[in-house]
């Protein structure tokens, strides 16, 4: 076994490699960019090579630079993880050729399994059930038409050498088919540098199967069962489970034998992935489950077959790589339970998924329920170089029931703040009844979007429960809640109220005399309450804005930090009680503060655009006449 690893990737697939090398006995060497310097790959790897700035075009996808760092930090093999250049045959040609060990597939097998017309073609060869489509020479625009019309609409567009959902496009219609034709050449030749295609039989209701496979340099493969990865959103996966629900024993023979002649079809050594799309009209049948392509690297949802195997398929990786045999014979290996993995990113589910990125002033994950894979702490940052996911959620129960429930049970308690999560919207996705019961396809997310999507507001329960801990963690300890407060009525409990905002919208919220527990997380003035997955942050509120907004003596005061988005008025101008004099954006949300009383702006330090920290004086209203 090698003493030493570069790991050439980063977040959570770095930590997760260092976590196994380091339990081996494996010095480990991290890399990163200038946007990476603090991060946690970094702190948990024994030395740490900078190879670039931010973009990962420039740092983490240039092979000279990682193997530089490799021989600069006396490292012996390069683990690639997952993306980046993990299946890019020329880097792992240019480890070999540096005298470094390289731990993934071969370069042979991934430019074999690369370009997905000679794949399938190979696969034919070695008895490997494809889909039913065309991958021939003839790329005329005519043949393919002609292809697809013999098929039988619908029928899926993809290009050769595509990947990640790119260059793929559905037909319904053979009027259409010209259109999408052009339209998906263009995109694979924008992206790939190859705008050739295969046009490919549209599964109606399609599941998405893949089979773990490993190999050794001693001719030896096995696999490691199934993994069900239907739950995806714009061919993006986003829950994956193993065993596939639905999957009888003969089924799965079938399928997984099948697996292990396409890894052998090309003298497979390490980690892979086979993956299959099935017709689940009827449900999962051997005769309705086809190749779709092999992936030449360990796939982000691994941990669900560690789960269900008890391998650590990392220490595999490595063991294989050192030239050992597989650690296990295929009848040593079975299945034990279900388990079922989420990925949490940093996206806005309610906003068209698009990313967040920014500081994580708060990252509560699960602990000691769940497996949880990350490669940020709280006070990291999610910057806007790279993929945006936080964390991998894993659950392992007994059954599939089981696992469902506890994985959503513990999705719908992460905190995630000021940078918004996609937990609800996970949580809300394993509740699904549908889901729950197994009938999933992969236009699961499509179909059901509205019900998936998580609140936006907070219920009024939390409204309560934000009221009270924000009284109870303001008043001053001698007097109590009531010390402030003429609250006495005759004949009936005293009364107290406080004023609560959260966003754009306030309300008058009534205490009770006792002292309830304790809701939230308070921030500085914030108040975070999670619920479902959802974080909403509360805070005080007065008339002259949230917070500290106006001090009695007309100071405008920031009541938390944010951005200037507008201003209404400049110094010198007459104000009303009440008018807006600016609009503060905060909390991912737009804050109007509004003059305490009538008189004239005598001060504005206020621009459009600038950040600002609470507190901060922005204006200064002085009555008329002082």
């Amino acid at each position: 076994m090698f003493a030493s690893l570069l790991i050439a990737n980063r977040g959570e697939i770095a930590c997760r490699i260092i976590r196994t090398a380091r339990a081996m006995g494996i010095r480990t060497v991290a890399v990163h960019s200038d946007a990476d310097a603090t991060a946690l790959h970094v702190r948990l790897a024994d030395a740490a090579v900078h190879i670039g700035p931010s973009p990962a075009r420039e740092s983490y996808l240039v092979g000279e630079r990682i193997i530089a760092a490799a021989r600069e930090a006396g490292a012996e093999a390069i683990h690639p993880g997952y993306g980046f250049l993990s299946e890019n045959a020329d880097f792992a040609e240019a480890v070999a050729e540096a005298g470094l060990i390289w731990v993934g597939a071969p370069p042979a097998a991934i430019r074999a399994m690369g370009l997905k017309d000679a794949a399938k073609a190979r696969m034919i060869a070695a008895g490997v059930p494809v889909t039913p489509g065309y991958l021939g020479e003839d790329q005329s625009a005519e043949r393919l038409r002609a292809e697809a019309d013999a098929i039988g609409y619908p029928v899926l567009v993809k290009a050769v050498a595509g990947g990640g959902g790119k260059g793929m496009r559905r037909v319904d219609d053979a009027a259409d088919f010209a259109e999408l034709l052009a339209s998906c050449q263009r995109e694979a030749a924008a992206s790939f540098g190859d705008d050739r295609v295969l046009i490919e039989k549209y599964i109606l209701a399609p599941r998405h199967i893949e089979v773990q496979v490993f190999g050794d340099s001693h001719g030896n493969v096995v696999h490691l069962f199934e993994r069900d990865c239907s739950l995806q959103r714009r061919h993006q996966k986003v829950i994956e489970e193993a065993p596939a629900p639905g999957m009888d024993a003969a089924t799965r023979q079938a399928i997984c034998a099948a697996a292990v002649r396409a890894a052998q079809a090309v003298d497979y050594v390490g980690a892979g992935t086979i993956e299959f799309i099935a017709d689940a009209s009827e449900g999962l049948r051997a005769d309705r489950t086809w190749f779709m392509e092999m992936n030449t690297r360990l796939q982000v949802e691994h941990p669900v077959t560690e789960a269900i195997t008890g391998v650590d398929l990392v220490e595999w990786q490595l063991r294989v790589a050192a030239g050992e045999p597989l650690p296990l014979r295929q009848e040593e290996l079975s299945i034990d339970g279900h388990a079922i993995e989420a990925r949490l990113y940093a996206e806005n589910a309610t906003s068209g998924f698009l990313p967040s990125t920014g500081p994580l002033k708060m990252l509560d994950l699960p602990h000691g329920a769940l497996r949880v894979d990350t490669g940020v702490e709280e006070g990291d940052a999610v910057t806007p170089f790279y993929d945006p996911m936080i964390a991998k959620l894993i659950a392992h129960a007994d059954t599939r029931e089981a696992a469902i429930e506890q994985l959503a049970d513990e999705v719908a308690t992460v905190g995630i703040w000021p940078v918004v999560s996609n937990a609800g919207f996970l949580v809300n996705a394993l509740r699904h009844p549908a889901f729950v019961a197994g009938e999933v396809d992969t236009g699961f997310i499509a179909a059901n979007l509205d019900t998936l999507l998580p609140a936006t507001k907070p219920s009024d329960a939390a409204w309560v429960a934000a009221a009270h801990t924000l009284a109870w963690a303001t008043v001053d300890d001698g007097a109590g809640i009531w010390g402030a407060v003429a609250g006495l009525r005759l004949n009936a409990a005293p009364r107290n109220a406080i004023a609560v905002a959260a966003g754009s919208e306030h309300r008058r919220i009534d205490l009770l005399a006792t002292h309830p527990e304790t809701a939230g997380r308070l921030i500085g003035d914030e108040l975070l309450i999670v619920e479902d997955g959802a974080t909403f942050a509360f805070a005080r509120w007065r008339a002259g804005g949230m917070a500290a907004g106006a001090a009695g003596d007309g100071a405008i005061l920031s009541p938390m930090p944010g951005r200037i988005l507008s201003l209404d008025v400049v110094q010198g101008d007459t104000v009303s009680a009440g008018q807006k004099l600016l609009t503060l954006e905060a909390m991912k949300m737009e804050h109007a503060l509004t003059a305490p009383f009538d008189g004239i702006v005598a001060e504005l330090d206020a621009e459009v655009g600038a950040q600002v920290q609470v507190d901060a004086l922005l204006a200064r209203i002085e009555r008329a006449g002082d």
